[in-house]
């Protein structure tokens, strides 16, 4: 079971990373989500999977013997809440930043930034080239 954990985390984390590189800002986004979601699945396998039983100490013992972590699977559960909230938040953004330059491609929206005015900030495109 471990290893099917694995190649999902890995196939969530390489489509999540090609489509964070594209030029496409909504297709980064959701980029953005996969790799939350592989990060997700990472934190769940370190937990000890093999294990079914739940984490609940039966009741005249005083000690768990072979159940699952509950450590791993709070932090995922805190981790999908962030990462929904970064996601949404995300998602707005890039919907105004869409809707405000009427461009989203990343390329194009490099050139709305306004000129260099400081000395300490260069310009995006030098002079002479």
């Amino acid at each position: 079971m471990i290893p099917a954990f694995i190649c999902a985390m890995w196939l969530t984390l390489t489509t999540g990373v090609y489509l964070l590189l594209s030029r496409d800002i909504l297709r980064c986004v959701i980029g953005l989500g996969l790799m939350g979601n592989a990060v997700n699945l990472l934190l769940l396998v370190s937990g000890r999977m093999p294990y079914l039983e739940p984490a609940v100490i039966p009741s005249g013992e005083n000690m768990l013997k072979a159940a699952a972590n509950p450590l791993p699977q709070a932090l995922v559960l805190t981790a999908i809440v962030i990462g929904l909230a970064l996601l949404c938040f995300s998602l707005v953004l890039v919907l105004a930043i869409a809707e405000r330059s009427g461009e989203d491609d990343l390329s194009a929206l490099r050139h709305t930034e306004p000129k260099a005015t400081k000395p300490l900030r260069p310009p995006f495109l030098q002079e002479g080239k």
